[in-house]
C-alpha cells in the first residue's frame, strides 16, 4: 500500500484519502491484514478509516483474531544520552516472525511493567505512571499516583461489563501510630495497605480511592495477575499469606485463604495455568510445585509438580533451568541462570517435549532492565490523548 502523506488541512486530506471510494467491507478487509502500527499511522491519514479504527466492533474483531496468535513480549530499557523503552513481539508459533518498537523516555526514569492484557501494558516508576500499547508504540501518561509512600503495588487488568481498562494501586502508609507506646516499632505483619486507589483509562480521569472490608497488606515483590474481569495479587491477611482478588467491575475485594503450607507461605508467584489461577514455586530440587486453585468459593487447591528438562549449552555442560511461567498451550518456560536473559526454554509437561528459543536483536542487555511476557495479543487500539 502507498504510504499517504498527513495533510493539515482536513479539505485536503479528504481529497488524498486513498479509502474515500471503497465500500466499508473493503476497508475493513485491507485494515485487518496490516500490522496495529501501519493502522495507527492510518488513523491520522485517511477520514474513512480513521471512523472504522475507532470503532469498538473494530477493535473487537482484530483482537479475537490476535488471541489466536499469541506472542512473546519483550520488554528492554536502553539507557544512555536517549532513554529508550524497546519493545520487541515475536510469533509463540515461530518465534522468527517478529518486529520492534521504541517509545523515547523522560531522563532518570525506569518503568517496571505489568503483565499486558489485552494488547495494553501498564508501567510504574514510583508515582509516574503509562499505559501504552507495545504493538503501536504509543503511550500515554496517567496522573501522578497520589501518595508519598514507596511500597506502592499496582495492578492492571480489563473490566468486560463496561469495556474499560483500569489500575489498581494500593500503598503502604507507616504512620506514628505503628509506634508502640515504648518507642518499638509495630511488627510488619500488622501493618496494612490503607489506600486504595483506581483509575480508568480514558480522557481527563482521575485517581479515585475505594473501601476494602478485607485489611491486608500486599507482598511486596510479588506482581498481580489479570484473569476474566478480576484482578489477583498474594498479601498478608490476619497474619496469614492469602490470596486476594479485584472485581474490576464492581471494584469489590474477596479474599481466599491458601493451603496450610509453610513453603507455600513464604514462597511462590502467581501464573495463569491452565485458565486458572495457580501459585508456583521452584524448590531446591529444581521442581516446580504448581498449587491449583480449583474452587475460589469453597477454597479448593490441588497440587502437584514438574520436574524441569535437562539441557546443555555448546560446552556440553548442563544448564541451571530457571522457572519463569506457563504459556496458554500449557508449556513451561525456564530460563538459564548463566546465559543471557535472551534464551529460554519451553517445556511440554504432557509429551516431554523440549524447545529453545533465542531472541536477537537484545544486544548489551542484562537481567536488570529486561521483562519477558508470554501470551501477548496484538491490539490495534488508538489510546486517548489525555489521561
Amino acid at each position: 500500500m502507498k504510504r499517504v502523506k498527513r495533510s493539515k488541512n482536513q479539505d485536503e486530506r479528504i481529497v488524498n484519502d486513498p479509502f474515500t471510494n471503497l465500500a466499508n467491507d473493503m476497508i475493513i478487509e485491507i485494515l485487518m491484514k496490516l500490522r496495529p502500527r501501519s493502522i495507527a499511522r492510518l488513523h491520522f491519514a485517511s477520514k474513512e478509516s480513521s471512523s472504522i479504527i475507532l470503532d469498538k466492533k473494530f477493535i473487537q474483531w482484530y483482537m479475537t483474531r490476535s488471541l489466536t496468535q499469541p506472542r512473546y513480549l519483550i520488554s528492554l530499557h536502553r539507557g544512555g544520552y536517549m532513554q529508550m523503552q524497546l519493545f520487541q513481539s515475536l510469533s509463540q508459533d515461530h518465534p522468527y516472525n517478529h518486529y520492534m518498537v521504541s517509545y523515547e523516555m523522560e531522563p532518570d526514569v525506569l518503568y517496571e511493567f505489568t503483565p499486558p492484557v489485552r494488547g495494553l501494558i501498564c508501567g510504574r516508576d514510583f508515582t509516574k505512571m503509562i499505559v501504552g500499547n507495545p504493538s503501536t508504540g504509543q503511550f500515554v501518561s496517567l496522573p501522578r499516583v497520589k501518595t508519598r509512600r514507596q511500597d506502592i503495588l499496582s495492578v492492571f487488568g480489563y473490566d468486560p461489563v463496561n469495556d474499560v481498562y483500569k489500575v489498581l494501586c494500593m500503598t503502604v502508609v507507616l504512620k506514628r501510630s505503628h509506634m508502640s507506646r515504648n518507642g518499638n516499632a509495630v511488627p510488619w505483619e500488622d501493618i496494612v495497605s490503607e489506600e486504595h486507589q483506581v483509575i480508568t483509562l480514558g480522557a481527563k480521569e482521575k485517581w479515585r480511592m475505594i473501601e476494602c472490608e478485607y485489611p491486608h497488606r500486599h507482598n511486596s515483590g510479588c506482581k498481580g495477575i489479570y484473569k476474566d474481569g478480576f484482578m489477583y495479587y498474594l498479601a498478608t491477611y490476619q497474619k496469614k499469606r492469602s490470596l486476594m482478588s479485584f472485581d474490576l467491575s464492581s471494584e469489590e475485594f474477596n479474599v481466599t485463604k491458601l493451603p496450610e503450607d509453610q513453603m507455600l507461605q513464604q514462597y511462590g508467584e502467581l501464573v495463569n495455568h491452565a485458565g486458572k489461577v495457580t501459585i508456583a514455586h521452584q524448590a531446591y530440587n529444581r521442581n516446580v510445585d504448581l498449587w491449583v486453585l480449583e474452587d475460589a468459593n469453597k477454597e479448593v487447591w490441588s497440587k502437584n509438580f514438574v520436574v524441569p528438562p535437562l539441557s546443555i549449552d555448546f560446552f556440553g555442560r548442563f544448564r541451571d533451568l530457571v522457572f519463569m511461567g506457563i504459556l496458554g498451550t500449557g508449556e513451561m518456560i525456564f530460563a538459564s541462570r548463566s546465559s543471557p536473559p535472551f534464551f529460554f526454554v519451553c517445556f511440554d509437561p504432557k509429551s516431554k517435549k523440549v524447545r529453545e528459543i533465542a531472541i536477537h536483536g537484545m544486544g548489551g542487555a542484562s537481567r536488570h532492565n529486561i521483562q519477558i511476557f508470554f501470551d501477548h495479543v496484538e491490539s490495534c487500539m488508538v489510546l486517548p490523548k489525555v489521561c
